[in-house]
């Protein structure tokens, strides 16, 4: 079986194509042109606007003209993430999918379900016949995963609808009324080299086998960060006994996703070599005693390397892992307005050298609550600061405040439950939607987010739970077609 057999055939077909067009983030061009084509050969309305969103427009089906017009809302871009060992080129290569038993995933890469499958979902709309509906606007905005671009460039005149259906979130039987806020935050580390050191055992350090996942929707499931377990690793040996000297450090790739990978290239004294086996042996051992319920395939791997020619100046490698280990990562605190939901958190997701002897550290900060987020903020930026580190923050996007009272919500609920007889579960999310950006210039909209199941997004072990697409697609469509007229 194919994904080209899976049912419903029009949305499985519509992502199958949407997976054969690379579509990275400020990369997406070519999808843009295919959704200008798609209007084109459907005879439908589009435009687009100076980001690059697009808007397709179809006129409600007969007896359906009172609705309310109605958004349908997804990104094109993808996250691209690949696991080391594969060759893939996201500018070029078309996603290669895989069904492995109950689940539609990727070889060795991401999927690109989020938020491909919401994409594949409108296209399927609009080229219907036989779904009754009002009128539509679909909107497919750019650059979500990176910036939410597309979101912050949205003109205010641009659409009319006055209800909203995001197609981003992923778990099936929920219904999304509320998201976190965000912020990033980058830290520049300057520093000297000096020629490195005789008597030395060098080595690289690596760390593999991590789930990886999503830096919002994922941090709280005690996911190992492939950043902090390198520096609990490297901070045993910077005292003076060791002197340990760093030639390369490396880990992580995107803001929004929890690092998977990580290594560093160092040296210690010659005499302490067993040493450092040994007590990568005793963290090898606390780590796999500390995930196995949420991380089990952590490892370290260690092996001996010829000497750098140059290595990192003493002040700066202890500043660096100092920060890095004093650096805050994960939950920072629950919600106590909504049960069971992050209200605060940080992920620290990157770690780069780059050119002119400069290390940048990316890192997120996300919170239900604006003083929350700028308080976590604040707390990592004065790590970085103390450390003697250039910090620059974004002003970040805005959080999507819930709205139990939500008409649309209502509906949607007694739509679920008239299909499967149970009740769908209303949530707020963690992760950041560009909902709360629409808020701000469409404060009249009425929102909420729906999807499938979609595990590991952000990693190249993201995957679609087939089984809830049918599910989804058939709530969606109910809820269009039963979508009540304006009083």
């Amino acid at each position: 079986m194919t994904i080209k057999d899976l049912k419903p055939t029009e949305l499985w077909n519509y992502f199958y194509e949407i997976t054969q067009i690379p579509r990275p983030s400020k990369k997406e061009e070519k999808i843009l042109a295919y959704l200008l084509d798609f209007a084109k050969k459907h005879n439908l309305e589009a435009k687009q606007d100076k980001a690059g969103n697009i808007l397709i427009t179809k006129e409600a089906t007969k007896g359906k003209e009172n609705v309310p017009t109605i958004i349908l809302q997804s990104h094109v871009d993808m996250v691209c993430e690949k696991n080391a060992d594969v060759e893939h080129n996201f500018d070029t290569d078309p996603i290669e999918t895989e069904i492995e038993g109950d689940w539609l995933k990727a070889k060795g890469t991401t999927l690109g379900a989020d938020n491909g499958i919401g994409v594949a979902a409108q296209l399927a709309v609009l080229a219907s016949n036989d779904i009754a509906h009002g009128k539509i606007e679909a909107l497919f905005t750019i650059d979500e995963e990176t910036g939410l671009t597309g979101a912050f460039a949205l003109e205010q005149n641009f659409m009319t609808g006055k209800i909203l259906l995001n197609l981003d979130t992923e778990e099936e039987g929920e219904i999304y009324i509320g998201c976190a806020g965000g912020r990033g935050t980058k830290a520049f580390f300057s520093y000297k080299t000096k020629e490195a050191p005789k008597k030395h055992f060098w080595f690289k350090v690596a760390v593999k086998g991590l789930k990886g996942g999503h830096s919002g929707s994922d941090i709280d499931h005690g996911l190992g960060n492939a950043n902090k377990i390198l520096t609990r690793f490297l901070y045993q040996f910077i005292d003076k006994k060791y002197k340990l000297v760093l030639a390369e450090i490396d880990g992580g790739n995107l803001h929004n996703a929890i690092a998977r990978e990580a290594h560093a290239i160092a040296g210690v004294k010659s005499k302490h070599k067993e040493t450092v086996r040994v007590e990568l042996n005793h963290l090898i051992a606390d780590l796999k005693d500390e995930l196995k319920h949420t991380d089990p395939g952590v490892d370290i791997t260690l092996e001996s390397v010829e000497a750098p020619q140059e290595v990192m100046g003493k002040g700066a490698t202890k500043r660096l892992i100092r920060a890095l280990t004093a650096c805050p990562h994960g939950v920072i605190e629950m919600s106590r307005d909504v049960p069971g939901v992050v209200e605060t958190s940080t992920n620290l997701a990157s770690v780069k050298m780059r050119e002119h002897n400069v290390i940048e550290i990316g890192t997120s900060q996300r919170s239900l609550t604006e003083s929350s987020k700028n308080n976590i903020v604040n707390t990592v930026t004065s790590v970085f600061k103390l450390a003697k580190a250039e910090v620059v923050s974004n002003p970040g996007y805005p959080g999507w405040k819930p709205n139990p009272e939500s008409l649309v919500l209502k509906v949607a609920k007694d739509e679920y439950k008239s299909l499967y007889n149970t009740t769908p579960e209303v949530k707020v999310i963690h992760a950041g939607l560009e909902c709360g950006l629409f808020l701000q210039k469409y404060p009249h909209l009425d929102m909420i987010s729906i999807g499938p199941t979609i595990r590991n997004a952000h990693s190249p072990d993201e995957k679609t739970e087939i089984a809830s697409v049918p599910k989804w697609w058939d709530f969606f469509v109910k809820l269009l077609e039963n979508m009540p007229e304006e009083k």
